[in-house]
């Protein structure tokens, strides 16, 4: 268990690949930037 180890913590962080000991964090979309308030739906009147 150490810096060498490639399925410890520390070994994936010296190595600096992801796995299932160090996942990777993904980034949340925000609901607010998916739908802007401001445009409203154009309808055929």
């Amino acid at each position: 268990m150490g810096k060498g180890d490639k399925k410890s913590r520390r070994g994936k962080i010296n190595s600096g690949t992801f796995g299932v000991r160090r996942p990777r964090i993904k980034k949340r979309v925000r609901p607010e930037a998916k739908i802007s308030v401001d445009k409203k739906a154009k309808t055929k009147a």
